[in-house]
């Protein structure tokens, strides 16, 4: 595998291109992921996350670009290293959870007892165990869901990629699988998922890409994203005017009796000295760093943001 610094690349794009009957579903999207990394791919429904992990895999491929997978530039010599979730689940319905999860290991190479002896195992780390010779049909959608994620690590792969995994389940079964993904990380599995929900990349992510209309606006650490914006200044004070308003930039709102604002370029330390000078009367004052939210929008547009269901007004509130 190739190494990024200190790190090795368990996967990697560069200039994909996809073209379905005349249509570019993808255009010229590039990707790197860190070994042991959690990587997020962001943007609406419809933006070519799906078509991208395809390529990756080797499922279908590229019209033009290139792509490697754990050291190979033929995906599918390595799938066995590869645990995937498709965004279309499907499981039988009439096979026991214990026999459905061993089943997706032997489809990876697993010997199917050690696959049994493994489901099991998993289902019981979890507190399972009554799902074990239940019906698929008996089970709930979310129940059915984890099933379905336990069969895609039961063979214990290298690479993790999960197509929109959070979809459909309730609140208590995401956080469930948010440590399910943060522990195969911390095993030193590589995670890809995709999503159109920025908070679970937020929660989750090292590196992430930004889709839009098949392109890729963004391929970076999240750090890095969020940089791009300048952390914002939040102030009230006693006295509502005087010299120290001098001291505010022309961009700044108050909003409820508080002022925000861009940090200056030169600091807070200006406008704290005219504050203290003029006697103001400081009541609070912080230094709020933008969330990945507010960089989503900055690099995809509002448009985008739109469409996966946020607006701008609730930039910072996830």
């Amino acid at each position: 595998m190739f190494a990024m610094g200190e790190r090795a690349i368990a996967a990697e794009a560069r200039d994909l291109v996809k073209d379905f009957d005349g249509k570019r579903a993808v255009d010229g999207v590039s990707l790197t992921v860190p070994e042991g990394s959690i990587t997020g791919i962001l943007g609406p429904n419809g933006a070519g996350k799906t078509t991208t992990l395809r390529m990756m895999l080797g499922i279908i491929d590229p019209t033009s670009g290139t792509r490697t997978l754990l050291g190979h530039d033929r995906p599918l010599e390595v799938a066995r290293e590869v645990g995937y979730l498709p965004e279309e689940r499907g499981l039988y319905p009439t096979m026991p959870a214990s026999e459905a999860i061993a089943f997706m290991g032997a489809l990876r190479g697993l010997p199917i007892a050690e696959g049994r002896r493994r489901a099991l195992q998993l289902l019981s780390d979890r507190g399972h165990e009554d799902w074990a010779k239940r019906p698929i049909r008996t089970l709930s959608k979310g129940m059915a869901q984890t099933v379905q994620l336990l069969g895609t690590i039961v063979h214990r792969p290298r690479l993790i990629v999960l197509d929109e995994p959070f979809s459909g389940l309730d609140a208590l079964n995401q956080e469930k699988l948010e440590q399910l993904i943060r522990d195969q990380a911390a095993a030193g599995v590589t995670v890809i998922f995709s999503t159109h929900v920025i908070a679970h990349a937020e929660r989750l992510c090292e590196r992430v890409a930004i889709i839009a209309e098949g392109r890729a606006a963004f391929e970076g650490a999240v750090d890095e994203a969020r940089s791009r914006l300048r952390p914002i200044v939040h102030l009230r004070t006693r006295m509502a005017d005087g010299p120290w308003r001098s001291a505010l930039p022309t961009s700044a709102k108050n909003v409820a009796g508080e002022w925000r604002f861009e940090l200056p370029e030169g600091g807070p330390e200006p406008l704290l000295k005219a504050l203290l000078d003029s006697a103001a009367g400081i009541e609070t004052l912080s230094i709020e760093r933008p969330g990945l939210h507010d960089a989503f929008i900055a690099i995809a547009g509002e448009a985008a943001a739109r469409e996966m269901g946020h607006s701008p007004a609730e930039a910072g509130s996830e």
